[in-house]
């Protein structure tokens, strides 16, 4: 026998307590068996396991092969400046593996979260005593002593009630306060009104409850593993960070040992050719795109905390960019949560508000005033936002009104209607308010100019319809009634009595309005490729109005309710949400992660908002989880990637505005980095296959990589969103970070330029110096030293026209402003100011093995900036041209 479905006496037997309830002995001896009531980490890495991870991704291997070949290759050629281009990059993984631990553990808190749900202390009774105790001694058999404002710290089977009402939002995403009974029940357990659940909220009233589980036997406990259990997955940019890394790893290991043999056939030394083959796979492994890639997500993550998206996870901040599907409910996100009254139906006639007097609609008003739980109090008006909505146009109307409330008959999903009973000018009326379809059957007649009018079927249609016309206008309708019952009668009377042949006084529909901002940002949506489901529980008519005047619908949607939802198999629900136009009402929380699930696996990238516990599950499963910051519970922002400061829908096409510029960016900055690989290559191997000194040092190349670079590079990650960001489709699955036209564009043209000009400084310097090919110079010798420094100056001015070449793939730098990002300025000066401290300051001459370069050199190497701008200029403009020719 189930719990809810036994009688009073039963539970007492089962739970093997007692009215008294618990002994202290028999409380410890069961907490000792039960253990403390609190959730426990379920599947979780520990802290020392997370922290490792982020040493073990696979740029992170790349960069610790890179490392240890530069180890190798000082041990077996000392003095090559390799223990220090080893010692730099072992510094990159700890740096940034910190940096993102930091981050992100932040972000992990799901689990504290729900913790927090369970109030601190209680009461309870012990050896027939009231006690306060610690919420974590509860245990199965207590008895829970609860008042309005007590969190609920286990689940419980109520033996006492005294109108008591609770808010299982937390758990179930029902907002109307529930009654609670303690009679026993036959339904599903989650629905039984004699059970409490641990961290719903007491509204109203009081009542005592034996706890029957508790800790993670309770359904929040429950909804942490199954929380915790759900796969996250590698996000898309995650993803294309491995994919373009086996790339780099493969191009850096195939040149490394293509050189390698190569050497034996020239006839050098099998050390030699070794040495060699780690500096030019290490030349080719860009050491600076790891710490670039981080800074430039977290810059993007600040980016989206001024737009009202607070980001969690720092590569999600990209994901947004990806999205190709947002579920996302109606109310607050799409509205406003503000519930304005629009129209009343009374006397055979709809109404607007502006036409209301008080002498046309007392009767109406004066329940949609009495029979409400709102209250104005300190200039402000509180409670429930339907309640505040009907008391405001009822007091604005008709003044304040005085009458003694005798009874009330709450609020429940079941009966779906609330009924007070109110002393008014010396008689007792019951009032009632409701849904149609809860209050209407028990209507006997309709009030119309004042008369009582019998309610037959042609009047009862006629109201169904002009019900539906006004949820057809996206209102929520509620229908109001009232009768007289006899003082003497009030109480002997039953409830259903009560609610007996009542008088339909009229129907008002009320108003979420949608957010104004939130139709604009639907059709940023439609024109970006993004689909828009929407996830209510609202009826299925004021979703479809709602839809149809934001712009969310067009033409005939797929619309799927609840009950028709529970009873679809997963075939059905693909073959539907393949439509154009979906919306989902009278939906539960727990719907979601199906719905999302089934996203996934049809190869949409899904984002995905929610406010309840209940919700946690979905937000944790899909790419993208959006919290709700004003109205979400802890433990749905704690389950999200990204937490939406205002609930507003235009954040978060704000944010995925934000998302694909990032990924923008991320392209652009790795096109910058990739491109000085070549000047990095070309000098080892014209080493090896010209045998001339070598142009450019490992630590050179450092300096490069982790110096003079960074700061362009991430001022590339700053670059504002371009003017079609939101006009293309979303990224297809298929599309690479590193793909065939960046490669091409980084190593064989940018690159080689680059390549040009370094060459063309160290034999410039060379030959002005005296030397002939085939003289090998020393380490130490100032030609030499000026010839190096020459060729690393010339990737540095390179690199200054490469940024600028950068800043797009296809426009011109002059169509989207050459000045429009002032962080390129910042990051060229500090290139340069850091360029100047390796040229002419002792203490860097000795680190980089550099010397001080004359004017003269400065003034050959600049133009080389400016052709490579202009070049890539130039092909900018011949693939708008071939795009435009071909289109």
């Amino acid at each position: 026998m189930k719990i809810h479905n036994i009688s009073r006496g039963e539970v007492f037997q089962n739970l093997i307590t007692s009215e008294k309830g618990l002994s202290e002995e028999d409380a410890a001896r069961r907490l000792r068996e039960y253990g403390l009531n609190e959730i426990k980490e379920v599947r979780k890495k520990p802290l020392s396991l997370r922290f490792l991870s982020q040493f073990t991704h696979f740029l992170a291997v790349l960069l610790w092969i890179a490392s240890a070949m530069s180890f190798l290759s000082e041990y077996l050629h000392p003095g090559g400046g390799m223990l220090t281009l080893g010692i730099a990059i072992v510094a990159v993984i700890f740096v940034n593996a910190v940096f993102t631990f930091i981050q992100e553990y932040r972000a992990e808190k799901a689990l504290e979260a729900l913790k927090k749900l369970l109030p601190f202390y209680v009461k309870v009774l012990r050896d027939g005593t009231e006690k306060e105790i610690q919420a974590i001694g509860v245990v199965p058999g207590d008895i829970i002593i609860l008042s309005e404002g007590d969190k609920v710290p286990a689940d419980a089977r109520l033996i006492e009630t005294n109108e008591l009402k609770v808010n299982n939002a937390p758990l179930t995403g029902e907002s109307e306060p529930q009654l609670r009974s303690h009679n026993s029940f036959d339904g599903d357990i989650i629905e039984s009104p004699n059970i409490v659940f641990a961290g719903t909220t007491v509204l109203s009233g009081s009542g005592r409850a034996v706890a029957f589980a508790t800790a993670m036997s309770t359904q929040i406990g429950r909804i942490a593993q199954l929380t915790s259990a759900v796969e996250t997955g590698l996000s898309p940019l995650q993803k294309e960070i491995v994919r373009a890394t086996r790339i780099v790893a493969t191009i850096a290991a195939a040149v490394g040992i293509f050189f390698f043999s190569l050497g034996f056939l020239i006839g050098r030394s099998f050390w030699e050719n070794f040495i060699f083959a780690i500096g030019i796979t290490v030349a080719l492994i860009p050491e600076g795109m790891l710490p670039t890639m981080t800074l430039s997500l977290a810059m993007g993550s600040q980016r989206m905390a001024k737009r009202k998206a607070l980001i969690k996870t720092l590569t999600s901040v990209e994901t947004l960019g990806a999205v190709t599907v947002i579920c996302t409910d109606k109310t607050g996100t799409l509205t406003q949560n503000k519930m304005a009254v629009r129209r009343l139906w009374f006397d055979d006639r709809i109404f607007e508000v502006k036409d209301l007097t008080g002498d046309n609609v007392v009767e109406l008003l004066r329940i949609a005033y009495l029979c409400n739980n709102a209250r104005f109090l300190d200039g402000r008006y509180k409670g429930d936002p339907t309640e505040v909505g009907l008391f405001k146009v009822a007091r604005e109307t008709l003044g304040e009104l005085k009458a003694e409330r005798i009874r009330e008959i709450p609020f429940d999903a079941e009966r779906k209607r609330m009924t007070t009973l109110n002393a008014v000018e010396g008689k007792i009326i019951a009032l009632s308010k409701g849904a149609a379809e809860g209050l209407l059957p028990l209507c006997d007649y309709l009030l119309i100019n004042g008369e009582k009018v019998p309610m037959d079927e042609t009047l009862r249609r006629k109201t169904i319809a002009v019900c539906h016309s006004l949820m057809d206008m996206g209102l929520r309708v509620l229908s109001f009634a009232y009768k007289e019952i006899e003082r003497s009668a009030v109480a002997v009377t039953s409830s259903e009595e009560i609610e007996k042949s009542m008088i339909l006084a009229g129907l008002i529909g009320l108003e979420d309005p949608p957010r104004p901002e939130v139709a604009e940002a639907i059709m940023k949506c439609n024109r970006a490729g993004i689909k828009i489901i929407m996830i209510t529980g609202d009826g299925s008519r004021t979703a479809v109005a709602i839809a149809r005047e934001i712009g969310l619908i067009k033409g005939n949607p797929v619309v799927i309710e609840g009950r028709e939802f529970n009873q679809m198999r997963d075939r059905e629900l693909r073959e539907n949400l393949l439509g154009k136009e979906v919306i989902f009402a009278r939906m539960t929380p727990k719907n979601k992660l199906r719905v999302v699930s089934i996203l996934k696996e049809e190869g949409e990238i899904v984002a995905v908002t929610g406010d309840g516990v209940n919700d946690a599950p979905a937000l944790k499963k899909a790419d993208i989880g959006l919290a709700m910051g004003i109205s979400g519970t802890d433990v749905a922002k704690e389950a999200s990637d990204m937490i939406l400061l205002d609930d507003n829908f235009a954040t978060i096409v704000n944010a995925v505005e934000e998302g694909r510029t990032v990924y923008e960016n991320i392209k652009k900055f790795v096109t910058y980095i990739f491109a000085s690989n070549i000047p990095e290559a070309v000098p080892y191997l014209a080493y090896i296959l010209f045998r001339i000194p070598l142009p450019l040092t490992v630590i050179q190349i450092l300096a490069v990589d982790l110096g003079t670079d960074m700061l362009p590079a991430l001022a590339l990650g700053a670059e504002g969103p371009t003017p079609g960001v939101m006009k293309q489709p979303p990224r297809r699955l298929k599309e690479r970070l590193l793909d065939l036209p960046l490669i091409v564009r980084s190593y064989l043209f940018l690159g080689p330029i680059e390549a040009f000009a370094c060459m063309f400084g160290f034999f410039w310097v060379l030959y002005n110096g005296g030397w002939t090919l085939g003289t090998m110079l020393a380490p130490t010798d100032m030609l030499y030293l000026q010839a190096t420094t020459a060729c690393l100056t010339a990737i540095i001015i390179a690199q200054i026209g490469n940024v600028f070449a950068c800043r797009s793939s296809k426009e011109s730098i002059f169509s989207i402003g050459f000045f429009s990002n002032r962080l390129i300025f910042g990051g060229i000066l500090l290139e340069i100011a850091l360029q100047l401290f390796i040229v002419y300051h002792p203490f860097a001459n000795r680190i980089f093995g550099t010397a001080l370069l004359p004017l003269s050199v400065w003034l050959i190497l600049i133009p080389f900036g400016v052709v490579l701008f202009l070049a890539e200029e130039l092909r900018k403009f011949y693939v708008r041209t071939y795009r435009h020719a071909s289109s």
